[in-house]
């Protein structure tokens, strides 16, 4: 799936690479690759719906990521972090994410939350708010 273009994801965040993302071997680790999909994700959650996705009925948790590395990327790299819908269930959504530096595609993986009650962790349908939120990546 290496052919992933920008053009494929309707949300690009831009994301500043620092300098100690970069680890002994002269490139961004690949731990950080995780923290920017965790960003994008939650950021855009927060940006789309206007409240802290924190306070809602349901909360978002990761029960699944990955990361195919395609090019380095070192510091100061300037990318954008590029967010579709994968697939939208009941009490799920996985998303795909794609890392670009300009149009060259340098990382791409998938993240997915499941809803639970904040209470007792069990899954639960995902909050109206992120469903209208997920319409919009549709």
């Amino acid at each position: 799936m290496n052919t992933l273009a920008r053009a494929d994801f309707p949300v690009l965040r831009p994301q500043q690479t620092r300098w100690s993302d970069n680890d002994v071997y002269g490139h961004v680790n690949n731990a950080a690759y995780y923290l920017w999909f965790d960003s994008t994700v939650n950021g855009w959650l927060m940006d789309t719906t206007g409240v802290d996705i924190r306070m809602l009925p349901a909360i978002g948790v990761v029960v699944e990521t990955s990361c195919r590395f395609v090019h380095e990327v070192t510091f100061p790299d300037r990318l954008d972090i590029g967010l579709a819908l994968e697939h939208r269930g009941r009490t799920s959504v996985r998303y795909r994410l794609g890392v670009f530096r300009d149009d060259l595609l340098c990382a791409h993986g998938q993240f997915v939350h499941v809803y639970v009650d904040p209470a007792t962790r069990r899954p639960t349908q995902i909050p109206d708010l992120i469903g209208k939120a997920l319409d919009t990546l549709a």
